[in-house]
């Protein structure tokens, strides 16, 4: 009896933990002060100023700096969440005590997923399609795309929108819950670390060799959550005006076009649900040219934005609220 109703604790603060973390994202990003991953980018920056030059020992610095980087980054996270059990501990009121326990620890988890600023980005660049300024939106896809924008038409870029959403719905969101659900706190801020290591020294041109390993490091971590993040975009394909049978196709089909191994896997699940081409020129095509991309196409994608993201919650809770009740 006394198992079961630690357990249901458990499951019960996990639930607000999570509910709390939605709830902060709602409210918006902390201020670059106080944000986690702009530390991470600030610590990037630090130990890339000690790389050496030469192919093969920036290849070898390039692979230490994640090591180095990683205690320093999930300590303090795990230290975070011995204060957060504690607290709850220390309070008299079950109730109560999972509340502290849950404003700290889904305070910390809410900077290493983005659900409502991810949205907006994909908003900021469909208001001025909407109103035929090409040039704003090119200057609104900054946010999401690294690409050249000063030649997109607006077909390209409704495109280049969606299928970012798409990516970043993984990166973003499912795959920090996933690593959170899989190894708590120290799990999402160890993934957001190696995440911002690759966004910021992934293999290309004079990072070629330095940012070799975190390159090759987030591909791994991200296996498993684009893939599952597909899924999820078919599922919900429904949900957001989507096409359920023609996702699955063409996410079989053409999720192995792009150089990367997980980019393509939500984009192409994406560009089958609409019924659209997602196109990089002289990269890849992804989908039937059946029609071009339109800003009611983004539309519907920041719409899977939260639908899919909302279900990602959804199911980590579920399976932390299971694995409480079995092994807790």
């Amino acid at each position: 009896m006394m198992r079961h109703r630690r357990a249901s604790r458990n499951g019960r603060a996990i639930g607000i933990v999570l509910l709390l973390a939605f709830v902060f994202d709602l409210w918006g990003e902390p201020s670059a002060n106080w944000h986690p991953v702009i530390w991470f980018g600030r610590l990037i920056r630090w130990l890339e100023r000690g790389a050496p030059r030469g192919r093969l020992p920036q290849l070898l610095y390039g692979a230490a700096m994640p090591v180095i980087a990683a205690p320093l980054v999930c300590t303090p996270a795990a230290l975070i969440h011995k204060l957060a059990l504690r607290l709850r501990a220390a309070c008299s009121n079950a109730l109560c005590g999972d509340l502290l326990y849950a404003l700290v620890e889904g305070g910390v988890l809410k900077p290493f997923f983005a659900l409502q600023m991810l949205a907006e980005a994909g908003r900021a660049v469909r208001l001025p399609l909407e109103q035929h300024d090409l040039p704003a939106a090119r200057q609104a896809l900054q946010s999401l795309v690294s690409r050249d924008r000063s030649q997109l038409s607006a077909e390209l870029a409704a495109a280049a929108a969606i299928e970012s959403l798409a990516e970043n719905l993984s990166d973003s969101v499912v795959a920090p819950l996933f690593y959170y659900a899989l190894f708590g706190l120290p799990g999402a801020a160890l993934y957001r670390l190696c995440n911002t290591f690759d966004s910021m020294i992934g293999y290309h041109e004079h990072y070629e060799y330095l940012g070799k390993a975190a390159a090759r490091l987030d591909d791994l971590l991200n296996l498993l959550p684009s893939r599952l993040s597909a899924l999820l975009i078919i599922g919900c394909a429904p949900l957001f005006g989507g096409d359920q049978r023609r996702a699955w196709r063409i996410w079989r089909r053409d999720a192995r076009k792009t150089a990367s191994p997980n980019a393509g896997q939500p984009m192409a699940a994406m560009a089958g649900a609409l019924g659209i081409q997602l196109e990089k020129v002289g990269h890849y095509q992804l989908g039937d040219a059946e029609r071009p991309p339109t800003p009611a196409d983004i539309r519907k994608a920041e719409l899977m934005v939260w639908r899919v993201g909302i279900l990602a919650l959804l199911l980590v809770m579920g399976g932390r609220i299971v694995w409480s009740a079995r092994y807790d």
